[in-house]
């Protein structure tokens, strides 16, 4: 059986849309971020780097297999179910491509944008303006980028936009609007009409105390 240590955030909404999409049974458990139960001792003996999600398999026979960080997460149920990320090279390396951006520069512009406007200490206006428009100006690259795909990497579907998916779905926290970027927005509303991402927003939605 495939545990899942997540809560309703970014990255812990990928893994299980990952799992819905590839049919592999798994079990959610619940770790309130907003209550610090990442922070315990139990949770750091999974992840040291007190994030969320985790994967633990506990069928591996021996030790059970645990894996953090969300990328490599959604790469290893790829590459295990044979769905979500193609075998030609060339293909293979677009989707890469995408993970790897959005691990550099989505992820943290839109991270420390919502961070400085809404919950650091002091306002510090530069670092809000910074990363405020560092996210804008990802965000028109990734429309340049869907103006001629129906997907992040191509025209198939993968754990690319996946991983896309995850901060977009949470894009009210750095104050992204998808109006602007209109080749974003008809990639995003798509993706939010997949069964299987459906599925998934219940079910990290339903840890919520």
């Amino acid at each position: 059986m495939l545990h899942i240590y997540a809560f309703s955030t970014p990255n812990s909404i990928k893994v299980p849309i990952a799992l819905e999409e590839t049919g592999l049974e798994y079990r959610l458990h619940a770790v309130n971020t907003k209550a610090g139960d990442q922070r315990t001792d139990a949770f750091k003996a999974l992840n040291p780097n007190a994030k969320v999600p985790v994967l633990v398999d506990d069928s591996t026979g021996t030790a059970p297999f645990v894996l953090t960080e969300s990328a490599a997460i959604l790469v290893h149920l790829a590459e295990r179910s044979g769905r979500l990320l193609p075998s030609d090279p060339t293909a293979r390396a677009r989707v890469f491509e995408q993970l790897f951006f959005h691990a550099s520069a989505l992820s943290p512009a839109f991270g420390q944008s919502g961070y400085f406007q809404k919950l650091a200490p002091e306002k510090l206006p530069a670092a809000i303006a910074r990363f405020g428009d560092e996210a804008r100006r990802v965000m028109r690259v990734l429309d340049d980028v869907l103006a001629d795909r129906t997907y992040v990497a191509g025209e198939a579907y993968s754990i690319a936009d996946i991983a896309h998916f995850g901060w977009l779905w949470r894009r009210a926290f750095p104050g992204i609007e998808l109006e602007e970027t209109p080749h974003v927005k008809r990639w995003y509303d798509a993706m939010a009409e997949r069964p299987a991402v459906i599925k998934a927003i219940a079910a990290v939605e339903g840890l919520v105390p």
